[in-house]
C-alpha cells in the first residue's frame, strides 16, 4: 500500500472495463466506447488513433503498431503485427556506396511503409462490434477542433521540435515554435483522411489520394517508395512467445519485436534471489543493468526479419550460461555497440471490457516525430523504422526491401495458472524489455501493488550510459560506481506503464505511470 501522506495517485478499480493510458482525451474515448457498446478491441483502436492527436512527436498513422490480445470467454493470447517493411528498393549496398557504415537516424532513407492503420483495420475485422465510421469519429473531431497540448507532450515536443524537416514544420509546428502547454493542435489533414477510412477501409488510406500523397511527397524527398509497396502492407496475425518467473508468465509478441529479450532477462534474473536485495538498493540495479547489457547483446545479434534463433535465446542454459558471466561484485563491460538505432518515443494503450476481452496495444512512429518528414498534402508524419536496420554485410538485421526492421515496440500480457491476469506496457524503446522485466520483478519479487510497481524509481544501463532517475537516493550513485558502473542521474523520466489486472473475483484494477499526462478509468 502507498504512503498516503507522499504525493503519488491510487489505481483506478471498476467492475465493467477499464483503460490505461498516456493521455487523459483518449482514456476518456476509449471508456466512452465501452459504454456504447463497443469493445475492447473498439475501445483501443479509437484511444490508439487519438493518441497520435494528442501525442504526435510519439506516434501517429504513418507508423507501427502490435497487438497482444485475449478474447472474451477464452484464455488464449494472440499476436497481431503491424510492423511495415521497408521498400523495395531500399539495399544496404546503396547505403554503404554512399559512405553509411550505420544506417541514419533520421531522413528518407529510414522511412519504412506504415503499418498501423491495416492493423487497426484487421484488428476491427476479426475481433471489433463496432464499425470503423464510429470508432474513429472521436479522433476525427478531436483532429478538425483540437487538442490543448498537455504539459509532458509539450516537454518533449519543444526538445524535439528541430527534427522536423520541410513540410512537417508546417503542420507540426505553431507559427514556427513548438507549442507550449494549453495551445491548441489541430490536424485537419489527418481529419481527412480518418473520414476516407472510416468511408472505404483500408482503400481510404493504402489507394486513392492518400497514398498518392504520401507516395508523392517521399519521393519528391528522394525516396524509392513506391503505390506497390503500399499496396502491398499487410499486417499479420502472429503467435506469442513466453517465459515463467516466480510463478507468472510474461507472455510477449515474437520478433520481429524485442519481446524474447525481455523473457531472457527474467531467466537471467531467475538465477538471482532478488528478493533478498533492497529494490532501490544499488545490488538489485547492479544486477539488472548486468542482465540487461547480456540480454540487449543476444537481441543485437539475433532478432531480425524473417527469422531469429528464439529456441536459443530461450533456451534455459542460455539464461545459465548468461547469469554465470555476472559478478555481483563487478560492472561487465559494455557488450558490442549496439549497429541500429534505438530510441524512447511511443505511445501504449490498454483495455479491458466487461466481457473481460483484454487489448495490449502500442503503436510508434519511432523516434521523435520519426524520420521528421510528413506528407504535403494530409501531413502524416513518416516513421524513421528503417534506423532499426544494421548496415552490417551478413547480420540477420542487415537493411533489405521488403523486409521488416528489428522493432523496440512490445506489448506484455501477464499470466498465471492459465489464466490471463495483466495486459500492460512500458513504453521507451530500448527501456523496454527492461521495463518488463522491471515491473513484473515488482509485482512478484517484492509484493508491490501494482500502481507501486509502476511509480517505483527506475535506472537503465543504456547506449547513453547508466541513467538514474531522481527516486533513488544520491547514495545509491556511489555504491553503482564502487560496481564500475558510471551512473549519471536521467535528464528525463525512464519510460511510462500502463496497466490492467484482472482479478478472480471479477473486479478490475488499472494503473497510469505519473510520468506521462495519462490517467487510467473504469466504470
Amino acid at each position: 500500500m502507498r504512503d498516503f501522506q507522499s504525493p503519488g495517485r491510487s489505481a483506478v478499480f471498476a467492475n465493467n472495463g477499464a483503460c490505461a493510458t498516456s493521455h487523459p482525451l483518449a482514456a476518456k474515448v476509449a471508456l466512452d466506447v465501452l459504454q456504447a457498446g463497443g469493445n475492447a478491441a473498439d475501445a483501443a483502436i479509437a484511444g490508439a488513433v487519438l493518441l497520435g492527436i494528442c501525442e504526435p512527436q510519439m506516434t501517429g498513422i504513418g507508423g507501427d503498431c502490435f497487438v497482444l490480445l485475449k478474447p472474451a470467454g477464452s484464455e488464449e493470447v494472440i499476436g497481431l503485427n503491424g510492423s511495415g517493411r521497408a521498400p523495395a528498393a531500399l539495399t544496404a549496398d546503396n547505403l554503404r556506396a554512399k559512405g553509411l557504415d550505420r544506417m541514419p537516424i533520421h531522413g528518407i532513407d529510414t522511412v519504412t511503409l506504415p503499418g498501423a492503420m491495416d492493423a487497426f483495420l484487421a484488428l476491427n475485422n476479426r475481433f471489433g462490434q463496432k464499425s470503423m465510421a464510429e470508432i474513429l469519429a472521436p479522433a476525427i473531431h478531436y483532429a478538425e477542433e483540437g487538442v490543448p497540448v498537455a504539459p509532458r507532450v509539450a516537454f518533449d515536443w519543444a526538445g524535439d521540435a528541430a527534427v522536423l524537416q520541410g513540410d512537417a514544420r508546417k503542420f507540426y509546428l505553431l507559427d514556427g515554435a513548438a507549442p507550449q502547454t494549453g495551445q491548441i493542435f489541430r490536424a485537419p489533414g489527418q481529419a481527412e483522411v480518418l473520414r476516407r477510412v472510416a468511408r472505404e477501409g483500408r482503400a481510404g488510406f493504402y489507394e486513392g489520394e492518400v497514398a498518392e500523397d504520401m507516395i508523392a511527397s517521399l519521393r519528391a524527398l528522394g525516396g524509392g517508395h513506391s503505390l506497390d509497396d503500399l499496396a502491398a502492407v499487410k499486417s499479420d496475425w502472429t503467435t506469442p512467445i513466453s517465459a515463467s518467473y516466480q510463478g507468472v508468465d510474461l507472455i510477449e509478441h515474437p520478433p520481429n519485436g524485442q519481446g524474447a529479450t525481455a523473457l531472457l532477462m527474467l531467466n537471467i534474473l531467475s538465477h538471482f534471489d532478488l528478493k533478498r536485495l533492497d529494490p532501490f538498493g544499488a545490488p538489485r540495479a547492479h544486477l539488472e543493468a548486468e542482465a540487461a547489457k547480456l540480454a540487449y547483446d543476444a537481441r543485437n545479434r539475433f532478432i531480425a526479419d524473417p527469422t531469429a534463433r528464439i529456441d536459443h535465446l530461450l533456451a534455459p542454459e542460455t539464461a545459465a550460461r548468461l547469469a554465470a558471466l555476472i559478478d555481483p561484485r563487478r560492472a561487465l563491460p559494455d557488450p558490442t555497440p549496439l549497429a541500429e538505432a534505438v530510441h524512447k518515443d511511443t505511445v501504449y494503450i490498454t483495455v479491458v471490457d466487461r466481457d473481460r476481452m483484454a487489448v495490449s496495444l502500442i503503436y510508434s512512429i519511432f523516434w521523435a516525430f520519426g524520420a521528421g518528414l510528413a506528407s504535403s498534402r494530409f501531413g502524416i508524419n513518416f516513421q524513421n523504422r528503417g534506423a532499426g536496420f544494421s548496415l552490417a554485410p551478413g547480420h540477420p538485421n542487415e537493411a533489405a526491401g521488403g523486409k521488416r526492421p528489428m522493432h523496440t515496440i512490445i506489448p506484455g500480457i501477464l499470466a498465471e495458472g492459465g489464466r490471463v491476469t495483466m495486459p500492460f506496457g512500458v513504453m521507451g524503446g530500448a527501456y523496454q524489455p527492461c521495463g518488463h522485466a522491471r515491473l513484473v520483478s515488482n509485482l512478484r519479487d517484492y509484493g508491490m501493488d501494482l500502481q507501486s510497481a509502476i511509480d517505483a524509481p527506475r535506472c537503465f544501463a543504456g547506449a547513453d550510459g547508466f541513467k538514474v532517475e531522481h527516486g533513488y537516493k544520491p547514495q545509491i550513485l556511489e555504491e553503482l560506481r564502487a560496481l564500475g558502473h558510471r551512473p549519471v542521474p536521467s535528464d528525463e523520466p525512464i519510460g511510462g506503464a500502463q496497466a490492467i489486472v484482472l482479478h478472480p473475483s471479477g473486479v478490475l484494477e488499472a494503473a497510469s505511470d505519473p510520468r506521462k499526462d495519462g490517467c487510467a478509468l473504469g466504470y
